[in-house]
C-alpha cells in the first residue's frame, strides 16, 4: 500500500529538518504537525468524494485538538514537515508540494479579490519561515526560502531567498541580488505611491506657507 511508504516519509521529514527529534517514540507522541497531516488525509479523502460537512468537521477538531488549520480541499504532498504549527492555516485552494517546511503562525491564504484558485501554490522544497503570510493564487517556484514574517504577494522564482513587507528577493541561485532587481511590482507600485504622496505633502506645504505669508503681509498693511 502507498499509505506506509507516505507515514514513514513523513515520520523521516521530522527526524532530518529537527534535531530535536531524538527518537522514533518521541516524534510519535509529541508532534502535533505530524497529527495535522495524517488527519488531513483521512479529511481530503472524503472532500475529495463530496462529503464536504464530514471533511470540514473532522478538520475543525483536527484544529481544535492541534491549532493547525488545513482545510480538506488542499492538496498537500509527501514529506511535508510541519515545524510547531501553532496558528498555522492553509486555505482550499492551496497547494503544497513535496518536502515543503512550514513552521508557526504561517497563512497560505486568499486577499479576498479572486475566484477559483484562490489559495498559494509552494512547489517542491519550499521553506516557509514563522509568522509568514503568502496571499492570493501565487506560485512560490522550488527551493525558495522566505524569511520570517515576511508578506508575499507575488510569485517567486525557484531558487531564491526573498524577505520583507511586501517580500522582495535578497538572493537568487546563490548569489545576492541588489535591491532594485530584487523589488517585486507591488514594492515598486508601493514605494511610486509613497513618492507621489510625499511631493503633495510638499506641495501643500508650500501652499500652507505662501498663504501664511499673504496673511502676515495683509496684517502688517
Amino acid at each position: 500500500m502507498r499509505l506506509f511508504p507516505r507515514l514513514r516519509e513523513d515520520i523521516a521529514a521530522i527526524r532530518e529538518h529537527d534535531p530535536a527529534a531524538r527518537s522514533l517514540i518521541e516524534v510519535l507522541m509529541t508532534y502535533p504537525g505530524l497529527y495535522a497531516l495524517w488527519a488531513h488525509r483521512i479529511e481530503h479523502f472524503f472532500y475529495r468524494h463530496h462529503w464536504y460537512f464530514f471533511s470540514k468537521l473532522l478538520a475543525t477538531i483536527t484544529r481544535f485538538l492541534t491549532g493547525i488549520e488545513i482545510h480538506p480541499g488542499a492538496k498537500i504532498g509527501r514529506g511535508v514537515f510541519i515545524d510547531h504549527g501553532m496558528g498555522l492555516v492553509i486555505g482550499e485552494t492551496a497547494v503544497v508540494g513535496n518536502h515543503v517546511v512550514l513552521f508557526h503562525g504561517v497563512t497560505l491564504g486568499g486577499t479576498g479579490k479572486d475566484l477559483g484558485k484562490r489559495h498559494p501554490t509552494l512547489e517542491d522544497n519550499v521553506f516557509v519561515s514563522a509568522q509568514v503570510q503568502v496571499l492570493g493564487p501565487i506560485t512560490i517556484g522550488k527551493n525558495t526560502k522566505i524569511g520570517a514574517a515576511s508578506v508575499v504577494l507575488h510569485s517567486l522564482p525557484a531558487n531564491a531567498t526573498a524577505v520583507g513587507i511586501p517580500a522582495e528577493i535578497v538572493k537568487l541561485d546563490g548569489q545576492r541580488v541588489n535591491k532594485e532587481v530584487s523589488s517585486t511590482p507591488a514594492a515598486k507600485e508601493e514605494r511610486a505611491d509613497d513618492i507621489k504622496g510625499l511631493h503633495k505633502e510638499v506641495a501643500d506645504l508650500h501652499k500652507i506657507i505662501e498663504e501664511m505669508k499673504e496673511e502676515q503681509h495683509d496684517s502688517n498693511l
